[in-house]
């Protein structure tokens, strides 16, 4: 008798609220074990001190998500002035205690800013999951080695004081992939002359998904058990929402055919360079790229249902 298979066909994005002390790949295999998926990935690392929005990509709709690595974040980070700790963030040891500023003002918060926005240089934080040779560099930091790290170019599109209290202050944050909040935040407190480190850190935004609505590991629960597979599928995106704002060509149904075996084809109107989504008469087929000639070709296809 043939043995039946524990997955299922399901295919599309999550958006999940990640929540704080959990890794992101065990969050990510919590939804896979409850949508019973095959194929599951998430579009990036949160810290697990971070909570907020961690996209995860079932089914087809991993073929989409290595765009999202390279897509905008944003964050709302909560900060502790006066307290520098070595891993920049509060689960750390504090390595300096210093006063505040007498009357720090927005004025001398909003100056310390200034440099920071724009394209900027970063060193990795030791207490990062980048490798020196072969090995992460948080566990040479815990073993108490420090290594030579390269500056990182990142971009700051926006730095927001949010809030500003008598010993903390609130962030919005608008940055490319590679950006480290916590470096940010210890570059503001040593301009500031009494050292700061991140309390909490939310990712509120990323790529395409900015102010999206956000799904608990408790709400999937609480779905799973009552409404089962119908009510988790309701919460999907299709995987093309994760390249909004890319241009689309869209193939009568001779056209997507050959483009499904892998074949070049000539559309239409199409961009006249650069990648493209790509639409059959009734769903979404994949992503294309316009050759020199002006033929779409087929880059990452998507299995029909």
């Amino acid at each position: 008798m043939a043995r039946t298979s524990r997955h299922r066909r399901v295919d599309g994005i999550l958006l999940l609220d990640k929540p704080a002390g959990e890794s992101s790949n065990r969050a990510l295999q919590r939804v896979k074990r409850l949508y019973r998926a095959a194929k599951a990935g998430h579009t990036g690392s949160l810290d697990p001190l971070a909570t907020g929005m961690l996209p995860i990509c079932l089914g087809e709709a991993t073929k989409v998500s290595g765009y999202l690595l390279d897509a905008d974040k944003e964050y709302l980070a909560r900060c502790r002035l006066g307290v520098a700790t070595d891993t920049g963030d509060a689960d750390g040891q504090v390595t300096v205690e210093k006063p505040l500023p007498d009357d720090l003002a927005r004025e001398q918060v909003e100056a310390c800013m200034q440099p920071l926005r724009g394209e900027i240089e970063q060193v990795p934080p030791m207490y990062s999951a980048l490798k020196h040779q072969g090995e992460r560099l948080y566990r040479l930091a815990r073993r108490g080695e420090v290594v030579e790290r390269k500056p990182r170019t990142v971009t700051v599109h926006g730095l927001e004081l949010v809030e500003l209290g008598a010993q903390e202050l609130a962030l919005r944050i608008r940055c490319s992939k590679g950006t480290y909040i916590r470096t940010l935040v210890e570059e503001l407190g040593r301009c500031l002359q009494c050292g700061a480190h991140v309390t909490s850190l939310r990712r509120t935004g990323l790529g395409p998904f900015h102010g999206a609505a956000m799904t608990t590991l408790e709400d999937l629960q609480d779905r799973a058990a009552n409404g089962g597979f119908a009510a988790l599928d309701a919460l999907l995106l299709p995987a093309e929402t994760a390249l909004e704002g890319w241009p689309a060509v869209r193939l009568p149904a001779d056209a997507a055919h050959y483009l499904l075996q892998g074949q070049p084809v000539w559309v239409p109107r199409a961009p006249d360079a650069g990648w493209v989504t790509v639409f059959g008469p009734d769903r979404f087929i994949g992503v294309g790229e316009i050759l020199d000639d002006g033929r779409v070709a087929p880059r990452r296809l998507l299995r029909g249902a």
